[in-house]
């Protein structure tokens, strides 16, 4: 029988008047803890992990006019243990609302199982930064499999369906990530973006079939693939 952590944590953010927000949730569970401060709510590990069997979840809600901005506190390590450990964060921002996510990187660890998912559902208006990183097994070692998949629709319609999976017959392909050991993207949705493709010294930018960009790095490490990343997001709009 597979065990493990099943955790449900949730923040929720509304506009309190001009220029102001207030969290009118707040929830930990498990090994999420959720702490506010003065910029962002911070994503806090209480236990090592995700281990092998997990299965967590984080609800993120942005109503109408209000701005979060999520955070955590540390890297976290996929690791192994009984089964496949699963972490699933589901965001709805509301028009005029804004979600900027952008947690520390992740590593797959050797052995681990691990599945990452993000559903995030986007009213006309609604605005959002998306960052993710995931390092490629600790030092002196390959990753275990990892699977990262995006599921985004703005106004009731698709806007980006996206998923990495790394196995021990993908890493190390130069088919997919050559011999990176960390690959991570930006997804930025929102007006005044670039229109136009393109392409930098392993990193991407794709405008999408609707109001985002999809920013798409590999490196030979998480130090190289943040400045490829800002890079991308650096880059300016042409008229």
């Amino acid at each position: 029988m597979t065990r493990g952590y099943t955790a449900r944590a949730a923040v929720t953010a509304e506009q309190d008047g001009p220029g102001r927000v207030r969290l009118s949730r707040l929830r930990s569970d498990g090994p999420l803890a959720l702490r506010e401060t003065a910029d962002a709510v911070y994503l806090v590990g209480a236990a090592a992990g995700p281990l092998g069997g997990d299965d967590l979840e984080l609800e993120i809600a942005v109503r109408a006019g209000a701005s979060l901005a999520l955070r955590s506190a540390a890297t976290s390590v996929a690791l192994p243990g009984d089964g496949e450990s699963r972490m699933t964060v589901r965001a709805e921002v509301e028009a005029g609302g804004h979600l900027d996510f952008a947690p520390e990187p992740a590593v797959a660890a050797a052995g681990c199982d691990h599945r990452a998912s993000a559903v995030i559902t986007l009213a006309e208006g609604a605005t959002l930064r998306w960052y993710e990183e995931l390092v490629l097994g600790r030092h002196g070692e390959r990753p275990g499999r990892h699977t990262s998949r995006f599921d985004v629709t703005v106004g009731g319609v698709p806007l980006l369906r996206h998923e990495l999976r790394l196995d021990s017959g993908v890493h190390g392909s130069r088919a997919v990530l050559g011999d990176a050991g960390a690959v991570g993207s930006v997804l930025l949705v929102g007006p005044g973006l670039p229109r136009e493709p393109r392409t930098g010294e392993g990193v991407s930018v794709l405008p999408l079939a609707g109001p985002g960009v999809l920013i798409t790095a590999t490196a030979a490490d998480s130090a190289e693939l943040r400045r490829r990343l800002m890079w991308g997001e650096r880059l300016p709009v042409r008229a």
